[in-house]
This record gives structure tokens, C-alpha cells and sequence, in this order.
């Protein structure tokens, strides 16, 4: 089989996505499957190829009208061409041919690929983009689409256009894989597609424990922690969807009970509205911008829970880090994320959803996060229990032996 990923010079391909193409090449590697990835929109400056661990990596920049491979995009038609036109003239093996999508906008290209190839197409459902921006508030699309086009503002009109464009790749595309049921049951209630059509498959993560484990009061020394100081982590981007506003008003109130903690928040965005939350308590809180790989596990190392408040979250790797590390964790029960934490590793608490809002009960998150803080036994079992959910659900093993299921059931079925 030939297989051709498709990444673009996305800022999701720095994260969510970026993560899940990394893990897949790693799960695929040792297999019968011929496994390329397409970099769309690439800033080198002209068509490159370069082989890395046994993969093919394609680099297609951006076009000008003169067709040379250099500058800004001037119409989508015309970098579809030129990405056409470089596949048909550097695929040699056509046999056993899937174009496996990971971003929605791509149904254009979807559509001339099965024009132009005998082929499969795939799409990997990672999120929704009005869910995005609206935080999962289906209420908030719905009245999007009830007004009339002069009607609606520069964003709704932003968000209507993608939702076009995900309904067409949706339709468009042979095959679907949905993240979690949540995301299945979505896409067959919103956007009308046959259940048969979309298989289930989680993320996987390869296991960073193997990793030799440096000694915790060293490790605390580094990260400023002084001593007995409790640690509550925070990792993602600092978008409104993640919810961090009202992590730290929650963690207002942990102070007032636990006077002996801080809250880290590892990731990278605009941090004004945060430092202003924070007022009176910046000394117990600690930015550290976006961090690698090998930092935020030795965060997760000596970390006392993790807290995911996020108020949208198709599955969320951060949570599967975390329960990688044993960390005992307060997640919100939204979408996928809903799914992988479960009663057993962590404790969850309600998304509130208005019309025009979603929000999420301080109170309630600080309460979750005093008792856990106060209650080591029961957060250490929690974090036990962390570690044996990611091993029997989303460890590299089972994330290989699903995807590759996948891939051989689509032309063993032919």
C-alpha cells in the first residue's frame, strides 16, 4: 500500500495534528504501507523530497502566476494545479493509492484526487472549526445559519464558509475516522453522514516513562518550586476554548484554603488577558511559554494533578500525557475529552452551555481541586489507575495495531 499524509503550514500541525502525523509514522514504521507525507504550502522555495526514517517527506511551497515555486498563494485553483500537477509527475506506484487528509478545508483537493487517481480517500476528523470558536455551543452555528448572508458579521461569515467547506470534504471522502464516539455521533446528527462510512479510532502515544527519569527534588529546584510546594499543571495553548480564565479564578479560591501550591501553566499565546486574571496572585503562578517535548514531561514528572479545563476538546493529548505520567486529573466533561478521562482516573465536571456561552462553575473547579490536593491516597489511585487506562487504550501498540487494521480492511474489503 501507498500511502500520502497530507500536513500544511498550519499552526495545528505545530500541535494536535503535528503530533498525530509524528506518532503515526512512528506506529506505521516496520509495515507493509509506503508512507509519504505532503507538507502543503511549504516555505522552502522550490519542490523538495527528502527521506527521514524510512518516510518520504514532500515539500510543495507556495506559487505565483508565473508558476514558480516562491511567494504567497494567489488563488486556491491555482496551488491545487500545481499540487495536482507534482503528484501525477512523482508518483511512480500507483497500486494499493490512499490520500490520507488531516486538515477540513482540503475537499477541493479530495475531489481531484479521485478525479485524477485510482484511489482511496481518508480524513481524520481532528476537530470542528465553529466548535473552535463557539467552544462546542452547537446553538451559536445553528443561529449562524438562520440569518441571512447580509447579516451576518465578518467571523460568522468566516465560520459558515468552513463549515461548507467541512461538509463537502466529509462527503467527499470515502473514509472517516472520528477521534471519539462524540465526534462520530457529530458528524452523523450535524452533517448527515452514514455511520458505515466512519470508523472510531483514538489517538495513541508512544510511552516518554521509558525515558530515564531524572530525581524529582532536582528536577523541583529547576522549575522554582520551593519545598513542599504542591504543583498544579496546566499544558495546551492559551486559546479561549482551553478554559484557562477560569482555571485561574478557580485557583483564586485554592488559595484561600491551600495557601501552599502554584499553578504552571505551560503554552504559548497572548498573555495579557491571563496576567490581568491573575492580579494579586502572579508570585503563585508561573508562565513558562511554549515548552518541548522533554520539559513538559518532567512538568508531568513531578507535577501533583493536572487540571484540563477545557471548555471544547475533541480528544485532547494533553490528557493522555497526563494519565501517561500517572497524574491524577480534574478534566471538564466536554466531547472526546469526556470519553478518554474516566471516573476511574480522574474527576470531571460539567460544561455549562448557554445560548451565546459556555462557561464552566469556579467554584465546583476549586472545590475538585482542594479535595484532590487534600487527599493523596485517593489521587495516587486515581493516578494508578491513570496509568493503566493509557496502556490499555492509547499506547503506541494499540494505536499501530488499530491504524493498520484500518488501512489493510480498506482494500482486503475491495
Amino acid at each position: 500500500m501507498n500511502l500520502y499524509l497530507f500536513n500544511d503550514n498550519d499552526r495545528a500541525s505545530t500541535f494536535g495534528i503535528g503530533t498525530y502525523l509524528q506518532e503515526l509514522t512512528n506506529a506505521l514504521e516496520d509495515s507493509s504501507i509506503h508512507v509519504h507525507i505532503i507538507h502543503l504550502h511549504s516555505d522552502r522555495k522550490e519542490f523538495e523530497t527528502v527521506i527521514t526514517n524510512q518516510v518520504e517527506h514532500w515539500y510543495i511551497p507556495e506559487v505565483q502566476n508565473n508558476n514558480t515555486f516562491s511567494g504567497s498563494v494567489q488563488k486556491v485553483e491555482s496551488y491545487l494545479q500545481n499540487v495536482i500537477y507534482l503528484l501525477l509527475l512523482h508518483i511512480k506506484d500507483a497500486e494499493d493509492l490512499v490520500f490520507h487528509f488531516n486538515y477540513n478545508t482540503c475537499w477541493l483537493l479530495a475531489k481531484e484526487l479521485k478525479a485524477k487517481f485510482n484511489c482511496t480517500t481518508v480524513t481524520t476528523v481532528h476537530y470542528l472549526k465553529w466548535a473552535l470558536y463557539f467552544q462546542g455551543n452547537l446553538q451559536k452555528l445553528h443561529a449562524i445559519k438562520l440569518k441571512f448572508k447580509n447579516q451576518r458579521n465578518q467571523l460568522e461569515q468566516f465560520i459558515y464558509k468552513n463549515d461548507e467547506y467541512e461538509r463537502q470534504l466529509f462527503k467527499e471522502t470515502d473514509h472517516l475516522i472520528a477521534l471519539s464516539h462524540d465526534m462520530k455521533n457529530s458528524l452523523c446528527s450535524e452533517y448527515q453522514i452514514a455511520p458505515k462510512k466512519i470508523i472510531v479510532i483514538s489517538n495513541g502515544l508512544s510511552d516518554m516513562i521509558s525515558i530515564p527519569q531524572n530525581n524529582n527534588d532536582v528536577l523541583r529546584r529547576k522549575w522554582g518550586l520551593a519545598e513542599k510546594e504542591l504543583l498544579i499543571l496546566f499544558a495546551g495553548r492559551l486559546d479561549p476554548d482551553k478554559g484557562v480564565l477560569f482555571l485561574i479564578r478557580a485557583f483564586h479560591k485554592v488559595l484561600e484554603v491551600i495557601p501552599n501550591c502554584r499553578l504552571m501553566i505551560a503554552g504559548s499565546g497572548e498573555y495579557d488577558i491571563y496576567f490581568r486574571e491573575s492580579k494579586n496572585i502572579c508570585s503563585k503562578i508561573t508562565f513558562t511559554g511554549l515548552l518541548g517535548k522533554k520539559e513538559l514531561h518532567e512538568l508531568y514528572q513531578i507535577a501533583d494533578i493536572g487540571v484540563i479545563p477545557s471548555l471544547y476538546e475533541p480528544f485532547g493529548y494533553v490528557s493522555v500525557e497526563m494519565m501517561m505520567h500517572r497524574l491524577p486529573i480534574i478534566a471538564v466533561a466536554t466531547a472526546g475529552l469526556d470519553e478518554v478521562v474516566d471516573e476511574k482516573c480522574g474527576i470531571k465536571i460539567p460544561v455549562i452551555e448557554y445560548s451565546d456561552k459556555v462557561e464552566i462553575d469556579t467554584n465546583l473547579l476549586a472545590d475538585k481541586i482542594i479535595y484532590l490536593l487534600e487527599h493523596r491516597e485517593e489521587a495516587n489511585q486515581l493516578g494508578n489507575n491513570a496509568r493503566k487506562r493509557y496502556e490499555e487504550r492509547y499506547s503506541k501498540n494499540i494505536f499501530r495495531e488499530n491504524m493498520l487494521n484500518f488501512y489493510l480492511s480498506i482494500y482486503s474489503s475491495k
